[in-house]
């Protein structure tokens, strides 16, 4: 169950952990952790990205080692067989990383809110600003999914010899160099060979839910991806890329695989 409703959330709340992992870009001026303290659904635990990320690594959002994981986890009071629900309040669905991580790290039970906190304010459903501490508790054991992530050697070995395909989620024009890159040290362009499905174009506008599996089926095949072949999905700095890992699993049932750091690291010039 990669997504739940915000009617299937409402029901389950007291059965659930729940954690907000908004992240928005700095050029918005908007700050994630404060918008959390004034509002957030009920128990919802906030994870910083940032915070939670490889901080010696010189690109963004670059995935943590499996002890660092365990031990957030534990400080967050997390079992292995809890079923955690992830939400945001950004523009770039970003609860798909925390969830891509979650799994990558081998946790079982983990969903995202389709719609996220957007659809649930709009549906005037309960929120809260209590902040509820959780006791630690040192269980957890992580199952680390090492070859669901793909480093810049094995990016360059398959530009040469295309052992799978390279999706990209980057906009239009970021993905054919008409525009600058916000991140600055960075190329304009793609990865040699790679293809481009923007993020947004999963997501339905209206709801801010993602689509229906067949058209999400549509959207690959018209970008000319065949989902029965290996596929890697990339971005701007590993995020927007497991939104479209989020969709490829919500139509093929099978794992994300991501470049981890993604132009940040590939564009560096």
């Amino acid at each position: 169950m990669n997504l739940v409703s915000t009617e299937w959330l409402e029901k389950n709340l007291n059965a659930v952990k729940i954690f907000d992992a908004s992240w928005h870009m700095p050029s918005t001026n908007r700050n994630a952790k404060n918008e959390y303290k004034e509002k957030h659904i009920k128990g919802a635990i906030f994870w910083d990205v940032n915070e939670h990320s490889d901080r010696e690594s010189p690109f963004p959002h670059m995935m943590t080692n499996a002890e660092y994981w365990k031990n957030m986890l534990w400080s967050f009071g997390i079992l292995n067989d809890d079923h955690i629900i992830i939400y945001d309040n950004s523009d770039l669905y970003s609860s798909c990383r925390l969830w891509f991580a979650l799994k990558y790290f081998g946790h079982e039970k983990v969903s995202v809110l389709d719609g996220g906190l957007k659809k649930w304010l709009r549906e005037k459903r309960s929120i809260n600003s209590d902040i509820v501490k959780h006791e630690a508790i040192r269980k957890y054991k992580v199952n680390e999914k090492s070859e669901w992530i793909k480093n810049k050697k094995q990016i360059d070995e398959n530009v040469k010899n295309s052992l799978f395909q390279t999706v990209d989620a980057r906009s239009r024009e970021r993905f054919a160099g008409k525009t600058e890159e916000p991140r600055p040290g960075l190329k304009k362009g793609c990865i040699v060979g790679s293809k481009n499905i923007p993020f947004q174009e999963c997501i339905d506008k209206e709801t801010n839910t993602f689509k229906p599996k067949s058209e999400l089926i549509n959207i690959f095949n018209k970008n000319d991806i065949d989902i029965s072949k290996p596929i890697v999905f990339t971005c701007g700095s590993g995020m927007t890329a497991c939104v479209l890992g989020m969709a490829y699993s919500l139509i093929s049932d099978k794992n994300a695989v991501i470049y981890d750091g993604s132009w940040s690291e590939y564009g560096k010039e």
